[in-house]
């Protein structure tokens, strides 16, 4: 395994581990708990604060700002791993169907 291969499984495995994260908090909310917070605040809240997100991410994009860019995308997959495990949707069926895409569409050589 090469660097990025090993770096690659590193990101994906801290994922997962604030998915179980996100779900312990889903399970037992603690009062002073910002997940806690978007739970209570509905699935519509989940979804607008994705949005928010997602919008912040292209304004940074289009400014250039590179740090910006990889703030605000964290600020998007948190908000997205909430919102898909409040909806009992976990990362592996999101890398699940990634994955089959990119068997169906091979890259060419």
């Amino acid at each position: 395994m090469n660097k990025q291969e090993a770096k690659s499984q590193s990101s994906l495995a801290f994922l997962e581990k604030l998915e179980e994260v996100i779900q312990e908090r889903i399970a037992k909310p603690a009062p002073d708990s910002y997940v806690a917070a978007l739970v209570r605040g509905g699935n519509r809240r989940r979804a607008q604060k994705v949005g928010e997100e997602a919008v912040e991410l292209a304004i940074a994009a289009a400014a250039g700002d590179r740090q910006e860019q990889i703030e605000e995308a964290a600020d998007l997959l948190f908000h997205l791993l909430v919102l898909l495990n409040c909806n009992d949707i976990r990362i592996a069926d999101v890398t699940d169907v990634l994955l089959r895409r990119q068997r169906q569409h091979p890259r060419s050589s």
